[in-house]
């Protein structure tokens, strides 16, 4: 059966309809952000804001302390950036402090940490040096000891997971040259052998991290098809395989703009042959497999985020103190000031969102796909602001690199190495447009569970029927609900912060009713109107900012001293996220989306070749 406007491709179709396979259909907990959505937000579900035991807080607070002496005193990540290397004795000593087991139960001999530490751990490095951030959480967000968390059998368990506490480095192989964000593409095959005791692998994987050092990596590949209803289905399956393994085969060793220190490349499967006790999860489930990872492997990025953004806040603090411009710190003029000031509430912001999806994910009572999406989304592109923020109020000692800096004795603070380093985020593990997608497809869920079976050729003409009246009784009494006035919130004590909520609440159910609209106006098609999703889902992800934010103070005020003025940072950011919600909103009928389409469509039509003249074409 199929969603999908008859308007795209079948190609298009193929590849929509096997990424819809693989996704979480069922909601067996309260979310949240899906909730903002669709107009009714529980915000019981986000206040208190949630704290650590005293016990899991001691115990987080004595591994940062020890990760932090470490990367102090043994890793330059200058030398890192320049040389394209982390040294060999820092590996020995991540090793040492179970860095590699951060999350893996103290049972297969890891650390036995929750999601909070391990992302207090991976805010630290990231503040420090991404590659070595990268190194450790390419390993453990998505590598080999989170799916066998989720998804390992007890054997699997018990043979990988103490191979990291003892230093093991691990990798993900998903990414293909001619196959990233569509894994239709994908042509890596795992062939059965003849006993069907193995599997043997051949094909490509690009862009591996950690691939070129890992000892063993999880492989997705493309299995035999499954025949559903008379039509071929492909299967992706994941493999747990071993580097020692013969026809594994390093090609390439890939550079980039920055990350310089991180070991990534093209790796090659000859018949690389893999028992069938290495599946994860089962035959056709990688795609699955690898979703569900992600809702907790993004996580990483909103804490590597919030540890970037801070450095950034605590330089152009220092900086704008200290620099002298026409008769004043820099920091008084009225442009700079603008600066720190939205800077320092943004990142309160990402930090409320952070630790509360994070805290979320330790106590898994609720379902944070979308929060985990909307957390990565958020954070990973304010973190990018706040950088070039940063860089433009450091101006040509920001621009220049911190080796430079040093040589000639002035402050070699490397601002121009984590602007390289950082703008990866808004690429890996899901590009910004992929993660609104994701997120406006699983927020129009709710809507397209009860219409699916009215566009399903096998359902039967009476149960349409049957299905249109509950679809109609449904909406019938939710939608006059959305209309609604919204009183100020009781699970907030400060009356500014209350206003704030009762703000959230307000526009989620504005929100709802533009979904409701849209869906009426569109219907199948509205899958394909990326410009009105992308609108919902920004301010959506506004809405879900304000709220984080809001809990956050409020759990700072009652709870923790010195932080009361945490008040300022949080309705500063809320009154400047009402107005970017308002702009969101007006322009969703006023815009000119329709014109810039058109101008596209004749750009990839080459009737503007006149705009390239006189310039040197690369090849």
């Amino acid at each position: 059966m199929s969603m999908f406007d008859k308007s795209i491709s079948e190609e298009e179709k193929a590849s929509l309809e096997l990424a819809e396979q693989s996704r979480e259909t069922e909601w067996h907990h309260p979310s949240f952000a899906l909730q903002l959505f669709h107009g009714f937000p529980d915000t019981s579900l986000i206040c208190p804001f949630p704290e650590q035991s005293a016990e899991d807080k001691a115990k987080g607070d004595a591994f940062v302390a020890r990760l932090k002496k470490f990367l102090e005193e043994n890793l330059d990540p200058a030398e890192v950036d320049k040389t394209g290397t982390i040294p060999e004795h820092v590996y020995k000593g991540l090793a040492e402090l179970k860095a590699f087991a951060i999350k893996i139960p103290e049972e297969y001999g890891g650390l036995g940490m929750s999601q909070v530490n391990y992302n207090r751990a991976m805010h630290l490095v990231s503040s420090y040096c991404a590659s070595t951030a990268v190194l450790l959480s390419a390993h453990q967000s998505i590598g080999v000891p989170q799916p066998l968390k989720l998804f390992g059998t007890e054997a699997q368990k018990k043979k990988y997971l103490p191979m990291f506490g003892k230093g093991a480095i691990s990798a993900f192989a998903l990414t293909e040259p001619e196959a990233g964000s569509d894994p239709r593409r994908m042509t890596t095959t795992a062939t059965p052998t003849e006993d069907g005791n193995y599997f043997l692998i051949n094909g490509d994987k690009l862009w591996c991290t950690n691939g070129l050092i890992a000892d063993v990596i999880v492989v997705m590949a493309v299995t035999p098809p499954k025949i559903v209803h008379g039509k071929e289905h492909k299967q992706i399956t994941a493999f747990i395989v071993e580097t020692d393994t013969p026809g594994f085969e390093i090609i390439h060793r890939c550079q980039f703009l920055g990350l310089h220190g991180i070991q990534n490349g093209l790796i090659r499967f000859n018949n690389v042959k893999v028992p069938k006790e290495n599946i994860i999860l089962g035959e056709g489930e990688g795609l699955k497999l690898a979703l569900t990872t992600l809702n907790t492997g993004r996580l990483t990025l909103p804490a590597a985020s919030v540890g970037v953004a801070k450095w950034c806040l605590n330089l152009s603090r220092r900086w704008s103190l200290e620099r002298e411009q026409w008769g004043s710190n820099v920091g008084k003029h009225e442009s700079v000031a603008l600066k720190l000031a939205n800077m320092a509430s943004a990142t309160f912001a990402m930090a409320g969102m952070t630790w509360l999806t994070s805290f979320m994910a330790d106590d898994k009572k609720n379902d944070i796909r979308i929060e985990a999406a909307i957390a990565k989304n958020f954070c990973t592109v304010q973190s990018w602001w706040i950088v070039d923020e940063t860089l433009q109020i450091r101006g040509g000692q920001g621009y220049e690199n911190e080796s430079s800096l040093k040589e000639r004795g002035v402050h070699g603070w490397g601002v121009e190495r984590m602007l390289r380093d950082v703008r990866i985020n808004l690429i890996i593990e899901g590009t910004t447009e992929i993660m609104h997608l994701f997120i406006a497809r699983e927020a129009l869920d709710p809507h397209l569970s009860k219409v699916q079976d009215l566009f399903n050729p096998r359902v039967s003409g009476g149960q349409k029927l049957k299905k249109l009246f509950a679809m109609m009784g449904s909406y019938a009494l939710w939608y006059p609900r959305l209309w609604l006035p919204v009183f100020s919130s009781s699970d907030i004590s400060h009356p500014v912060l209350r206003k704030h909520m009762a703000y959230v609440k307000s526009r989620s159910r504005r929100l709802a009713r533009n979904v409701f609209h849209k869906m009426m106006k569109y219907q199948k098609k509205l899958a394909t109107k990326q410009s009105v999703l992308n609108r919902v889902v920004d301010i959506g992800t506004e809405l879900f900012a304000m709220a984080s934010a809001c809990s956050y103070a409020d759990h700072l005020i009652k709870n923790e001293e010195g932080k009361q003025n945490a008040l300022e940072l949080a309705d500063l950011y809320c009154n400047n996220a009402r107005t970017r919600i308002e702009n969101i909103f007006r322009g969703a009928g006023t815009n000119t989306d329709r014109q810039s389409l058109s101008v596209a469509k004749k750009i990839l039509a080459d009737e503007f070749l006149w705009m390239e003249d006189e310039i040197i074409i690369p090849d």
